[in-house]
């Protein structure tokens, strides 16, 4: 699996209120004093780089911050950083800290991931460029909800839900997941996990490093982490870029039923690219005709699942596939195998289990902390009812799994305080980067987050499809704008759509 897929992945494992929450939002938060620590620069753990590559380019180091902010001086635990320091040290200017989303990705490699995919030479000079495994995930205080490779429960995503029985089916399952998740906190850290606190470790961060202000570049959930560092720390916040954006500073049920949308946006790019190529995969001769062919496939799955896939698995995977067109051929080959063996070719479905602890138990565990300790969400299983309902009608393509229960419904740990709040006051200091067809965070994502912001932003609107738009795309136009605004800090005098190109 190459590394732009495994970011992919990481990017994904990533996404009506029964009670008020008690307390106001969060608006700001007292920047740490200091440097807080001294960082002392090492090599990074095994497995962060990979040997074979050359010489190490990356140093790591770990910052103290408290379990619980509410306690400063209670139980501690570590964050780890990495550095790919300025190259060009007369020309640095700050620090850049980074956001690979998720929430629950792993983010040590992300400045030489990023670097090698191409993040521009002049933000190489200006930047030391700082890359973290955020609180909970990988090297910092990991937490586990113990989930095995046999559960039922494998994705962050609810299955498609094709009947309303399966969403009370469901509601079972995430119940179990929300008692497990509880029951193997045994150092108490879950609920600590939330993006407040992620926030306020960020600015342990910037002043361990002897910095008065830090930039930041957040992808997806990275996107609601950097706004609530920029309204909860507006003064220490530097140049903020928010790409892919999820639209608040948490992910509640109204952003979870926002991917229904998503794909919906961008699935027909997919349908249009197949099209033009039916001759060789024989999906339909027009859009209208491949999206009646994934229908076809997925209601023959549900009746009679193949090698691990079903009709759940299989919405799932074509979801997926819109991340980022270079999926969309093993895709196209996938649905021609099992339109004529009605087998999904060599990559099958989900496996059978074994009981063995699954790899992607930290990120799953992650985004389940932070997602359900950030907001409250629905607990009668009515409300998911009614939203499968109505999603299933106008999102057909995947409405039904968005909308679907997840186990914050069940959730007990949090959330211990309200979410931050955008903070539309501050200085113009937030540029914000949004592809028009992204099945994830989806346009309206970019346009929410940039009217709370209000003055303080400007949205970047860019013709294109898939997750990620900066250095992880491809347009010109939307590169330039944020390079600038990174090297220079020139943003933009208006909202503006960069065209594709």
């Amino acid at each position: 699996m190459n590394r732009q897929r495994t970011r992919s992945l990481s990017l994904l494992a990533v996404l009506g209120l029964t009670g008020a929450l008690v307390g106001a939002p969060i608006v700001a938060a007292e920047p740490a004093e200091g440097p807080a620590a001294q960082v002392q620069w090492g090599a990074c753990p095994e497995g962060v780089e990979d040997p074979a590559a050359g010489p190490a380019q990356l140093q790591c180091a770990t910052v103290p911050a408290p379990l619980n902010y509410s306690e400063p001086e209670g139980a501690q635990i570590e964050i780890m950083i990495s550095r790919l320091a300025s190259r060009n040290p007369d020309k640095r200017r700050g620090v850049l800290l980074l956001n690979p989303g998720g929430p629950g990705g792993a983010g040590l490699d992300q400045p030489k991931f990023l670097a090698a995919q191409g993040l521009p030479a002049d933000v190489l000079d200006s930047y030391d460029v700082i890359g973290m495994d955020t609180r909970g995930v990988g090297h910092s205080a990991p937490v586990s909800c113990g989930f095995t490779d046999d559960q039922a429960y494998f994705g962050n995503i609810p299955p498609y839900a094709v009947t309303d029985a399966a969403v009370t089916e469901r509601a079972t399952v995430a119940q179990g997941v929300a008692e497990q998740c509880a029951a193997n906190d045994h150092e108490g850290r879950l609920r600590y996990v939330s993006t407040a606190n992620m926030a306020r470790d960020l600015d342990r961060i910037r002043a361990a490093l002897g910095e008065d202000k830090a930039s930041f570049l957040g992808y997806s959930y990275g996107t609601a982490l950097g706004a609530a560092y920029a309204s909860m720390f507006p003064q220490q916040a530097d140049r903020i870029v928010l790409d892919s954006n999820i639209g608040d500073t948490h992910l509640d049920h109204d952003g979870m039923r926002r991917y229904g949308l998503g794909m919906e946006e961008t699935f027909p790019d997919f349908a249009e690219w197949a099209a033009a190529r039916h001759d060789t995969y024989g999906l339909g001769r027009t859009p209208e005709e491949v999206r009646r062919t994934y229908f076809t496939l997925a209601e023959r799955l549900d009746a009679n699942p193949v090698d691990g896939m079903d009709g759940s698995l299989f919405r799932f995977g074509t979801f997926f596939t819109l991340y980022r067109p270079a999926l969309y051929a093993p895709a196209a080959e996938s649905w021609k195998s099992l339109l004529e063996t009605g087998r999904p070719g060599p990559a099958g479905g989900r496996p059978p289990g074994t009981g063995a602890p699954s790899p992607n138990d930290n990120a799953w565990s992650v985004f389940l902390a932070v997602t359900c300790n950030d907001v409250e969400w629905p607990e009668d299983i009515r409300t998911y009812h009614r939203a499968v309902a109505e999603d299933r009608e106008r999102y057909p393509l995947y409405g039904a799994a968005a909308a679907n229960v997840m186990p914050c419904a069940y959730w007990k740990l949090g959330p211990s305080e309200p979410p931050a709040r955008i903070d539309n006051t501050g200085p113009a200091d937030v540029l914000i980067v949004q592809n028009q067809r992204d099945p994830v965070t989806p346009l309206r994502g970019g346009e929410l987050l940039d009217e709370k912001f209000g003055q303080r932003s400007r949205l970047v609107t860019v013709d294109g499809s898939g997750h990620g738009v900066y250095v992880l795309g491809t347009n010109p136009c939307a590169s330039d704008v944020v390079t600038s605004y990174l090297v220079d800090g020139t943003m933009p005098e208006h909202d503006m759509t960069c065209r594709a190109g």
